[in-house]
């Protein structure tokens, strides 16, 4: 069975910048590119579980979203694909959940789809409902200090079993060094 990384992408891989809808606008976060890289090199299979509200609130287009996907992996310059998959949930706070973070359905959806081994999966990213969606759905999850939260905010939340990184970056250079166990 396989190992998978799934990443939030706003403040996990890009900046955070509140609905963003012009591609122009997305800067990756610094070493990114060489962390998914490296992460690839170790085995693992990477995916994107992101929220996007705003469409639902009129606010952006599923075209406007899927369009600074498309200039995120111009802006990464890896061999293509990249993603072994990616989740657009499009429903907002008030819409029946299917896909909406902390839903556990993608995961659990590409871990029979792929053959994946949940002991060996991580959910990656920078706000609660990012944990909370591995938490549901069986598998470790990292925080970021790279969007929503500082280190100190983290630490705050008092998150047990739930490793605290600076960026993606700092938590691929633990797995490649094996300092981190999976649902330690």
């Amino acid at each position: 069975m396989k190992a998978a990384l799934f990443l939030d992408r706003d403040g996990t891989l890009i900046y955070d910048k509140h609905y963003l809808a012009d591609p122009a606008g997305v800067e990756l976060i610094p070493g990114v590119a060489d962390a998914l890289r490296r992460a690839r090199a170790l085995g693992y299979l990477l995916f994107i579980h992101t929220n996007q509200a705003g469409i639902a609130r009129g606010l952006l287009r599923l075209e406007d979203v899927l369009r600074c996907n498309e200039r995120m992996e111009e802006l990464l310059g890896l061999p293509r694909p990249i993603f072994d998959d990616i989740c657009i949930a499009t429903e907002g706070a008030d819409d029946p959940v299917l896909y909406r973070k902390p839903s556990p359905r993608f995961i659990h959806e590409s871990i029979a789809r792929h053959a994946l081994d949940p002991k060996q999966c991580w959910m990656v990213g920078d706000r609660e409902s990012d944990l909370e969606t591995g938490h549901n759905a069986g598998i470790a999850s990292t925080a970021v200090c790279t969007g929503k939260h500082a280190a100190a905010a983290w630490a705050a939340l008092a998150l047990p079993g739930v490793p605290i990184f600076s960026s993606i970056v700092e938590f691929v250079d633990a797995l490649e060094q094996g300092d981190l166990s999976v649902h330690a």
